[in-house]
């Protein structure tokens, strides 16, 4: 195949379909979690789910960066953001994500503070050289596949000499994060409903390669069928998944060969060990203090570090009790059994992360079921 048309070809979906639906046993249910945000809306904007057996079934999970980011984060952002001598630049999808008591990035930088949207790294570096009387300090968000431009910022800032320029690091790793969902019963049974396999992120896997998943494979004996976002990339990662659990294997498989090798992209890589270490722990929504799943800067390069410069500390909030996003990113819930979902909480009036991002779990069912079921309305 070399076209994407050719990647939601509805002949081809119909076969895979019915190939999964020929290899399931009717004595089982199979559970697989897609670990991605890009997976949940491939399935919600193809409607997958229905072409899979009743027994298949798939169970969202973390999704992306600006959904597992905590609330304590958010206002450690609006507090550095406050400060009069900062500029903090942040990437669009972060503006309306929920801190505490209603607070966002968006709703500080109405009432004065200087929080400027920006598209890539190039833009802090670009914006740091314009205002040398400012601290420009950059968001940095994301799992393994944002972290490595990060890098790079940070070594061009060096070069450059840029003193006003340092980085608010929130990037994490996902595989400490399956680690996490597998090893707590609390959050692996999510109400008696194990996970029998994982459906392994794509652009994650560009970076890092298939290798940091064969440890979790082998230690909870669980498939894990990295996979690309198109609709036959889904279906025939489900019949990988499905003929793993049949055989009682527990592999990591790569559906994503056209982009995905096992060592991944070792330049990105190398960019990344230089500037960056793990955390101790890291706090994700959702899923608590997850051990070795954040990076920060290496001591080498603190004086970048906007946590060293402005003395920032932790801070521990509570989320939103009435929004059900934590139990949604570790797939104990769908977002259909929020009740504020659709009722107070809509993309336009977001009150869950898993709402405001486009990556989230709740803006799929929103945007993608909206249009299904109006689909249907007109045929009917």
């Amino acid at each position: 195949m070399k076209y994407s048309g050719e990647f939601r070809d509805k002949t081809i979906a119909q076969g895979l379909a019915r190939a999964i639906d020929a290899e399931v046993s009717s004595q089982r249910v199979y559970r697989f979690m897609e670990f991605c945000g890009g997976h949940t809306h491939a399935i919600s904007r193809y409607g997958l789910e229905d072409l899979l057996p009743a027994n298949v079934r798939m169970i969202h999970g973390p999704g992306c960066p600006v959904c597992v980011l905590p609330a304590s984060r958010i206002d450690m952002a609006i507090r550095l953001a406050e400060r009069p001598e900062v500029i903090l630049c942040v990437y669009g999808d972060l503006m309306r994500a929920p801190g505490s008591q209603g607070q966002s990035l968006l709703r500080a930088k109405a009432l004065g503070a200087d929080i400027r949207m920006v598209y890539s790294t190039l833009d802090a570096i670009r914006l740091a050289e314009q205002t040398p009387g400012r601290e420009v300090v950059f968001f940095a968000i994301g799992f393994e596949t944002t972290t490595p431009p990060t890098a790079v910022m940070i070594r061009i800032a060096e070069h450059k000499r840029l003193e006003g320029l340092s980085v608010f690091c929130n990037h994490v790793l996902t595989p400490s994060a399956m680690h996490r969902i597998l090893e707590n019963p609390k959050i692996r049974n999510t109400g008696g409903v194990p996970i029998d396999g994982f459906i392994g992120p794509a652009h994650v896997s560009t970076i890092v390669g298939t290798q940091p998943y064969e440890p979790l494979a082998e230690q909870f004996e669980k498939p894990i069928v990295v996979a690309g976002f198109e609709p036959l990339d889904v279906l025939q990662a489900v019949l990988m998944l499905v003929r793993q659990v049949n055989q009682n294997r527990h592999e990591v498989e790569n559906q994503y060969r056209r982009a995905v090798t096992r060592e991944g992209n070792r330049r990105a890589k190398e960019e990344v060990s230089q500037v960056f270490e793990l955390r101790e722990q890291f706090e994700w929504r959702g899923l608590g203090l997850v051990p070795n799943s954040g990076l920060k800067l290496k001591q080498s390069y603190a004086k970048f570090d906007a946590e060293t410069r402005f003395a920032i500390h932790d801070l521990r909030v509570a989320d939103n009790p009435a929004c059900e996003c934590c139990a949604i990113l570790r797939g104990a819930k769908r977002p259909v059994d929020c009740k504020l979902f659709g009722n107070g909480c809509t993309p336009e009036t977001p009150i869950g992360a898993c709402m405001v991002s486009s990556e989230g779990a709740c803006a799929a069912y929103w945007t993608y079921r909206r249009v299904r079921n109006e689909q249907a309305r007109q045929t009917s």
